[in-house]
């Protein structure tokens, strides 16, 4: 998934960080001490998340320590929200606010104890896989029902997915289309041209619904990611009843515990509870609010001096995605750190090198170890913005090695100038031009200094080309973009590097609007890429996906690392169930009460 607000046609979502655009993470290691790496102590690799059964997937959620209901919260936000239907929801903030008004078949959820499953949220468990991965039945719970009492069937879930394929959905996830058309891109909309509106469906050979409780899902390949894929938000439930198309993207049917009551874009929002939404058929969200005031156009530095102050409404006040802005985090941390909470999120800082203009492997290594990641990290907040990377996958992912560090980042923040030219000198390309392209934000036009200082000591001669934050990744997406070095935000879109390296790297994916931005197009990558995808072992596939980003960044060198994005938010003192969610990469909205 690309930063927040950058128009797209590949995975995104995200919230932007003093300038930034980011999203989730936990801690690297290897080399120098954890202030210097910009972080925390190292992390311990995590497992991969489990998928839950029936007794586990059950409701009600335990309830949060000390939580009781009533009251209401102000929100402060910063962007309004641009879509509602779930199916166009693929940005940070929509998404954090779908998990209070919308359902999916799965959901990941966070206990009392700090760890994560995928649940059945609408299903009663989180799938039951049969012939290899390739098919895939769902049974939906009792009691689960839209805003208007309507009972949720399997005719709504079908209508769900049919609909995505129609052409006025442009904005979500295409995992899944993709999955059931067996076809990369666009090309999986011929599947079901118009979607269902014009009284055409899918085959049963690829979804069914013997009755209303039943899904069928059937694939050709194996998709043993699919219960993670269900629990996006750009898979929730849409009445089939009720879809009215185009304006369901601003009036939609609620099937969580909160539903709209009042929106006016760019202004104001105001969530109430939804007296059809039984906790029994939920086990991971809560209802403990009677409602959300939300108000738009708060700049992270204006949410967090109103929370920090803590006066007035700002006592019962939070902000769902708004971070603390880095100029005031060391005082939020010495005056207030019982009101935040930090994490990391999925997104990792890269610097992609475009291996068409820049064909030499030796002068990719070279830029690799003269990139500086701390100065370029330093703008952005430093320690409290992120912290230094030393490879591809975020430490949130399982088979992340903390210690892995080829090109010396974590051992030389500054980067490493003589290694760098010796590899220039065996090149014979000391002195090469290097168009590096960067947006217009101060945070990037002070980081571009910065890298083009570093790059030059180590013998490039660096041409820096300021584009426009609105319109980047549409001018770096551009596969004839005319630039050689830019830096990518990229997350995983669930708990898996398949959400990573194949977006990033499968050489057959490389198009305009693409995201592959390296264009490399290695046959070793692509061919293991479809080997690791049909392992069915969790840990097993995690592990491989982890040595594939070995071969990919150490052999073929189209990315460097640069930094893994970090959050911290705060609230109010009346504000209770303050709790990171790295799924989320946010504060857990569904956890939050009013204390007494």
């Amino acid at each position: 998934m690309r930063s927040r607000r950058i128009r797209r046609t590949r995975p995104v979502a995200a919230a932007l960080a003093a300038g930034a655009l980011v999203l989730g993470g936990c801690s690297a290691g290897g080399g120098g001490e954890p202030e210097d790496r910009g972080g925390d102590a190292p992390a311990a690799q995590r497992a991969p998340i489990e998928f839950a059964g029936a007794e586990e997937s059950a409701g009600p959620a335990e309830d949060v320590p000390g939580a009781r209901r009533g009251g209401t919260l102000r929100v402060y936000q910063r962007d309004s929200y641009a879509h509602l239907d779930p199916a166009q929801i693929y940005v940070q903030d929509e998404m954090t606010l779908s998990h209070l008004i919308h359902r999916k078949l799965t959901h990941v959820k966070l206990d009392n104890d700090g760890d994560y499953s995928v649940v059945g949220d609408l299903a009663t468990d989180s799938g039951r896989p049969s012939d290899g991965g390739r098919t895939w039945t769902y049974t939906l719970k009792d009691g689960i029902r839209f805003e208007d009492g309507s009972p949720i069937t399997s005719k709504d879930v079908r209508h769900t997915f049919e609909r995505l394929f129609a052409p006025f959905i442009t904005q979500g996830p295409t995992f899944i289309q993709q999955w059931m058309a067996d076809a990369t891109g666009a090309a999986y909309r011929e599947l079901l041209p118009e979607g269902p509106y014009e009284g055409e469906h899918l085959p049963d050979s690829v979804l069914e619904t013997p009755d209303e409780k039943t899904i069928v899902f059937r694939f050709s390949e194996p998709r043993n990611d699919l219960p993670y894929a269900l629990a996006m938000a750009g898979y929730a439930v849409v009445s089939a009843e009720k879809d009215t198309r185009q304006k369901y993207d601003k009036d939609p049917l609620a099937s969580g515990p909160y539903k709209i009551e009042s929106f006016r874009s760019g202004k104001s929002m105001k969530l109430v509870r939804n007296p059809e939404w039984d906790p029994e058929t939920d086990a991971a969200r809560h209802q403990y609010v009677d409602g959300f005031d939300i108000t738009f156009n708060h700049q992270y530095e204006d949410s967090t001096k109103r929370l920090l102050n803590d006066s007035g409404e700002a006592r019962t006040a939070v902000s769902f995605d708004n971070a603390v802005d880095a100029g005031s985090h060391q005082r939020v941390m010495r005056e207030a750190r019982d009101r935040t909470v930090s994490g990391y999120q999925s997104f990792v800082a890269q610097l992609t090198i475009n291996t068409d203009r820049v064909e030499d492997v030796r002068v990719r290594q070279a830029i690799a170890y003269a990139f500086p990641s701390k100065p370029y990290l330093a703008p952005f907040g430093g320690p409290s913005g992120g912290e230094l990377a030393g490879g591809l996958i975020s430490p949130l992912l399982p088979g992340h090695e903390k210690d892995y560090d080829p090109f010396g980042k974590l051992e030389k923040p500054g980067g490493d100038p003589d290694k760098a030219r010796e590899l220039l000198e065996k090149a014979g390309r000391v002195g090469m031009k290097l168009t590096y392209a960067y947006r217009n934000s101060d945070e990037e036009q002070k980081a571009s200094i910065a890298v083009a200082d570093a790059l030059e000591k180590a013998g490039f001669d660096v041409q820096r080309k300021e584009l426009p934050t609105d319109t980047y990744y549409d001018l770096i997406g551009d596969v004839d973009n005319g630039y050689d070095i830019y830096v990518n935000n990229w997350g995983h879109d669930w708990s898996s590097a398949s959400t990573v390296i194949p977006p990033l790297f499968d050489g057959r994916g490389i198009q305009d609007g693409g995201s592959n931005y390296s264009h490399v197009d290695d046959p070793g990558i692509n061919s293991r890429i479809d080997e690791v995808r049909r392992i069915e072992d969790p840990q097993k596939a995690a592990k491989e996906w982890f040595e594939l980003s070995k071969y990919v960044l150490e052999e073929v060198t189209p990315a460097v690392p640069v930094y893994y994005f970090k959050k911290t938010q705060i609230a109010g003192s009346g504000v209770g169930g303050l709790v990171y969610n790295d799924d989320m990469s946010n504060l857990d909205v569904t956890k939050l009460y009013v204390k007494r």
